[in-house]
């Protein structure tokens, strides 16, 4: 055995260690979910040692399967595992409240002064970029999701689905899902799992959890545990419901986000650009919270920012409430802070439910878990559905009216370069979009 195989335990850090990681965290999550991953792997596993690689990746195939944004349900699954109820809940929460102060300051910023000339030249550069990040997503999710003819077929006829029936998203999900499931059983080489690059046993440096660590008590699968979490988890939404409800007075607003965004938080498999068109179907076309323009420009905001993408609700939120003056029109920016915590709140606890309830259980089954068919057909489908998404906002934002913004398709098509050619960031890509929209409007003037 090598003599990093044989490396001293480490302890389990202390509460405090773990809060200050996890304030930390959220500080720097950018690059959506495979950079937060891909952070927390590099500070946990390789560098802190508080969790093995293999116990790492098990809790990332649970909430994979999950609906919700896996990293920051990743960062509840490995602070609830280290520190029980309090540990999950501060890390799941850590990862998200930077994100959402930034983004509240955003939004007040981008409501109350869009007309400004240069917050407009900012918009310009930086919507052809996303169109790019899209697009760009749906081509890596393909790549490793689409591995049999039977996938592209699925992947197609969710693009058919939405983009020419307009089907809801959860049906096309809960289809999707079925077909995985059915598909696992007649046609497993297509279905099965692909299993995860360095999942092997191989010598490592022993860590505070380590492959052969065994599950701490908390960790242990209790129905009374089971029950507590969930009575907990409805009072609390109970409680957020009758806050909103209250802060409403005669309108529905506010109550309107907490039933839809609790209801997205059940559907939101395969992250966010995923879940967007169902969003914008009930944001832009069902309740008039925004509008297409204006999402484009959320999504924008929410690449910006740290914490996970699905944080665009909060700019959702906070648009939607301000729009419809939902605490009167003499406190627009208050009704804004309080739709962006409403939507963050109703999107964001059942993911803490998810993992208070299902991690025992998890733990409990580690390495027999045989939910990756189901998984496969989703993960599948939203490529299509992600292409779908790409197309929207490219005819929103490169052919505007009918005819082709030639300024707009040249900066979609520089962001598309850098993007496929793997090597600039994204938040590089964007900062670029938004100094050629300053450069493009300071030449014509407008500045």
């Amino acid at each position: 055995m090598t003599a990093e195989a044989t490396a001293a335990r480490p302890p389990l850090p202390s509460f405090r260690e773990a809060l200050r990681f996890w304030a930390w965290l959220g500080c720097v999550s950018f690059g959506g979910p495979a950079g937060q991953i891909a952070i927390m792997h590099r500070e946990l596993v390789e560098r802190r040692r508080w969790i093995s690689e293999r116990r790492f990746l098990h809790a990332l195939n649970y909430c994979m399967v999950l609906p919700g944004p896996e990293a920051q349900q990743l960062a509840t699954y490995l602070g609830w595992l280290m520190h029980r109820t309090w540990g999950g809940v501060v890390a799941g929460a850590l990862f998200v409240l930077p994100s959402l102060v930034v983004l509240i300051a955003l939004s007040w910023a981008y409501v109350a002064h869009d007309s400004v000339p240069l917050v407009a030249a900012v918009f310009a550069g930086v919507k052809p970029v996303v169109v790019a990040i899209v697009a760009h997503a749906a081509w890596r999710i393909g790549a490793r999701a689409l591995r049999h003819p039977l996938h592209w077929a699925l992947a197609v006829a969710a693009f058919v689905a939405l983009y020419a029936f307009a089907v809801p998203f959860p049906a096309i999900v809960l289809a999707a899902a079925a077909i995985g499931a059915a598909g696992g059983r007649l046609v497993p080489s297509a279905f099965g799992p692909a299993g995860h690059a360095g999942s092997d046993a191989q010598p490592h440096a022993a860590a505070a959890i380590d492959d052969d660590t065994a599950p701490p008590p908390h960790a242990r699968h209790s129905w009374a545990h089971a029950a507590r979490v969930i009575g907990a988890c409805a009072a609390l939404w109970l409680a957020g419901y009758a806050v909103a409800t209250r802060l409403d007075g005669g309108g529905d607003t506010l109550q309107s986000m907490a039933r839809f965004f609790t209801q997205a938080a059940f559907v939101t498999f395969g992250g966010a650009y995923a879940v967007l068109p169902y969003v914008h179907q009930a944001a832009v076309e069902a309740h008039g919270w925004l509008t297409s323009s204006q999402m484009i420009d959320g999504l924008a905001l929410g690449e910006t920012t740290p914490g996970p993408l699905i944080m665009i609700v909060a700019f959702v939120g906070y648009v939607g409430a301000w729009t419809k003056a939902a605490l009167g029109p003499d406190a627009l920016a208050l009704a804004g802070v309080a739709g962006a915590c409403v939507a963050t709140f109703f999107t964001f606890l059942p993911s803490f439910l998810f993992i208070l309830v299902g991690g025992p259980l998890v733990e409990s089954t580690r390495g027999s878990l045989r939910w990756t068919a189901p998984l496969s057909g989703v993960t599948a489908a939203v490529v299509g559905v992600i292409a779908n998404l790409a197309l929207f906002f490219a005819l929103h934002v490169l052919v505007p009216a009918g005819s082709v913004n030639a300024q707009a398709l040249l900066i979609a098509l520089g962001a598309a370069a850098a993007l496929f050619g793997g090597k600039v960031g994204v938040i590089s890509v964007i900062a670029a979009g938004a100094a050629t929209g300053i450069g493009a409007a300071a030449v014509r003037g407008l500045l």
